[in-house]
């Protein structure tokens, strides 16, 4: 793990961020005490991860392919009046 002070994270933060992009972790010291550290952000949520969301009732994981056609077409128009905050709220009351 590579150990850089304060001033020299400051002066070459770009460079320490390339070594994380590449993997490599970054200990940041304030004379000699560790305060930080530089990690790679972890790839996106694994299965498990994603099965114990699921099991909490935070999502819920979809069973097939989503439909891509649906995603290219143009959305009808809102009505006259309508709140897609309302309509978010509905559905997500009504489960509908």
């Amino acid at each position: 793990m590579k150990t850089a002070t304060i001033s020299e994270t400051k002066n070459g933060l770009s460079a320490l961020l390339d070594r994380v992009r590449a993997g490599e972790s970054v200990l940041i010291l304030d004379r000699g005490v560790p305060v930080a550290r530089l990690e790679p952000v972890q790839a996106a949520a694994t299965e498990e991860s994603l099965r114990q969301l699921e099991r909490g009732g935070i999502v819920r994981i979809g069973q097939s392919a989503p439909p891509v056609e649906l995603l290219r077409e143009t959305p009808p128009p809102m009505r006259e009046g309508a709140s897609a905050v309302a309509a978010l709220i509905e559905e997500r009351e009504t489960g509908r």
